[in-house]
C-alpha cells in the first residue's frame, strides 16, 4: 500500500467515524458539495472539475481527472429564537412558551469528504465519494414554558424548565452518503448512474411535554405514557437509494446537465417511533438538479444550477402541526389516532419543497490559479404557521454569498478553499397552542472549507 492509499484510507475511516453533525442550508441540505461547487454557491455541476462532482451528477465520473480528494469544512450556524408575551391569560388552557430569547448553543461543526476516480478505459469510469450533506442541530438551554391545564378557574399556571417545559431542548440530525458510481461517455454525452448508501443518525431531547399528544398514549387510553419520543439518546437508521444523470456538450463553450436522485428509504427511528410520523419514519427526500455552463472567454465561465428537493414528500418533514388537532388527545371531538404523534398521518415540521437557483463564475488569472463566486437563493421551506415545532430545526436561511480559489502547487497538486456566507433571515408566526404568543426563529451562517486532490 503506498503512501497515497495509506492517506486516503485513514481520512476515509476517519470520515466514517466522524459522522457530520449541523444544521445545513438549503433546507437542510448542504448549498453544494466539494470547495470547487460551493465556492460557486452550488453551481457548476455541467461542467465539473473535482472527484466528489459525481455526488451531484453521476455522468462527471467519467469528466473528471484520476484524481484522490479530501476536503473539511468548518460549518458554523448561528440560532436564535424569540418568543413574546401571551395575552391568553388562561384562556383554553394555553401552552405558552417563555417568553425567551435564547441563542442555540454549539455554533461549530466540523464535515469531512473524501473521494477517488478511476478510469476504466478511454470510454468509461467509476468514482467513490463519502461526504456529509444533511443535518440540523439546536441545543436551547434554559428559558421557561408556561401552562394552564383546565383555562380559566382556579387552578394555576404551571411553570416550566426549558423552550418546551421538558428541561434543556435540541435536535441533532447527521446524515451520511457513499457513493459507488459508474459512467461512460459516447461522444458529447456523458451519462451516469450512482448508487447510494446513507446513514443517519438522531436525537432529541426536551419535548416530553407532548406525550399526551401521541398515538400510543392515545391508544391506552391516557394510562400508558410512550417510551419512545425524547431522551432516548441517539439513534442510528440506514438506507439506499440511487441517482442518475447527464451532462451534453453543446459545442465547445457550452455544456448542460441533468440529474435526479431517487428518495432514499432508510429504517424506523425505533427510539423516537412516538415522534416521527409511520412510527419513526424519516426517509431523505428526492431531487432534481439541472445546470448549464458557458465559457464566455478562455479567462471566464458562468454557470447556473437550479435544484428542487422534495421536502413534502417525507411524512416527518412535510406534515403540519395541525394534523395534531385530529388526535382525540389534542381535540376531545377527534377519533383519528393516525394524527397523532407517531402516527401515520403524524405531524411533522411542515417543510414546504424548496426550489434553489445558483449562479457562479470561475475567472481563470493564470495557468496556477482560478478565483470563483457565488450567490444563491431559496424558497422558504417554513410557513408562518409552523413555527413552533421549528424552534428544533430553524432553517430559515434563503441566500449563500460564495467565494473560493485553486491553485496548483509545483507538484501538480492542487489547494483550494471557499467560505461562504449566508445573511440573517427570521421566520415570525403564532403559537399554535397560544395563539396570542407571537414566536420568531431566526439563522445566519458561515463555513469556510479546504480541498486537497492529488
Amino acid at each position: 500500500m503506498n503512501l497515497k492509499t495509506k492517506i486516503s484510507a485513514v481520512l476515509a475511516v476517519s470520515a466514517l467515524f466522524t459522522l457530520p453533525t449541523a444544521l445545513a442550508t438549503n433546507g437542510y441540505f448542504t448549498h453544494g458539495l466539494g470547495v470547487k461547487n460551493k465556492g460557486m454557491a452550488g453551481a457548476g455541476t455541467a461542467a465539473p472539475a473535482e472527484t466528489i462532482s459525481a455526488a451531484s451528477n453521476p455522468a462527471a465520473a467519467v469528466m473528471v481527472d484520476e484524481d484522490w480528494e479530501v476536503g473539511l469544512s468548518v460549518f458554523s450556524p448561528r440560532r436564535s429564537y424569540k418568543s413574546g408575551a401571551s395575552q391568553a391569560n388562561g384562556n383554553g388552557g394555553a401552552f405558552t412558551i417563555g417568553p425567551n430569547d435564547i441563542d442555540s448553543g454549539r455554533e461549530y461543526f466540523p464535515i469531512p469528504y473524501v473521494g477517488k476516480a478511476w478510469k476504466l478505459d478511454d470510454n468509461s469510469a467509476m468514482a467513490v465519494n463519502f461526504y456529509g450533506r444533511g443535518g440540523m442541530n439546536t441545543e436551547w438551554g434554559g428559558g421557561t414554558a408556561s401552562l394552564d391545564p383546565d383555562g380559566p378557574g382556579p387552578a394555576p399556571v404551571s411553570t416550566l424548565p426549558g423552550t418546551y417545559g421538558a428541561g434543556d431542548a435540541g435536535v441533532n440530525l447527521s446524515q451520511a452518503f457513499l457513493d459507488v458510481t459508474y459512467a461512460i461517455n459516447n461522444g458529447p454525452l456523458n451519462v451516469g448512474i450512482t448508487g447510494v448508501l446513507a446513514m443517519q443518525a438522531f436525537k432529541v431531547k426536551g419535548i416530553g411535554t407532548f406525550a399526551g399528544f401521541t398515538k400510543s398514549f392515545a391508544a391506552s387510553g391516557g394510562t400508558t405514557p410512550p417510551a419512545s419520543l425524547s431522551n432516548n439518546g441517539t439513534d442510528y437508521t440506514y438506507g439506499w437509494g440511487i441517482k442518475i444523470g447527464a451532462i451534453y456538450s453543446v459545442n465547445d463553450q457550452l455544456n448542460v446537465g441533468a440529474a435526479y436522485q431517487s428518495e432514499t428509504s432508510m429504517g424506523d427511528f425505533d427510539k423516537y417511533a412516538d415522534l416521527f410520523a409511520e412510527g419513526g419514519g424519516f426517509d431523505i427526500p428526492a431531487s432534481l438538479r439541472l445546470s448549464a455552463s458557458l465559457t464566455a472567454s478562455p479567462q471566464l465561465s458562468l454557470h447556473f444550477d437550479y435544484e428542487r428537493i422534495m421536502f413534502s414528500d417525507i411524512d416527518s418533514v412535510g406534515n403540519g402541526i395541525a394534523n395534531l388537532f385530529s388526535c382525540p388527545t389534542a381535540n376531545p371531538a377527534a377519533t383519528d389516532l393516525e394524527s397523532c404523534l407517531g402516527g401515520n398521518n403524524g405531524p411533522g415540521f411542515g417543510w414546504d419543497d424548496v426550489d434553489t437557483y445558483k449562479f457562479g463564475m470561475e475567472y481563470t488569472v493564470s495557468s496556477t490559479l482560478i478565483l470563483r463566486a457565488g450567490y444563491s437563493i431559496n424558497e422558504q421551506p417554513i410557513g408562518n404557521d409552523q413555527v413552533l415545532f421549528n424552534i428544533l430545526a430553524p432553517a430559515v436561511v434563503e441566500q449563500h454569498i460564495t467565494i473560493g480559489a485553486t491553485r496548483t502547487l509545483a507538484n501538480a497538486n492542487e489547494l483550494s478553499f471557499s467560505l461562504m456566507y449566508a445573511p440573517s433571515k427570521s421566520v415570525s408566526g403564532a403559537n399554535t397552542f397560544d395563539p396570542t404568543q407571537q414566536l420568531e426563529i431566526e439563522m445566519h451562517q458561515f463555513e469556510l472549507e479546504i480541498g486537497y486532490s492529488f
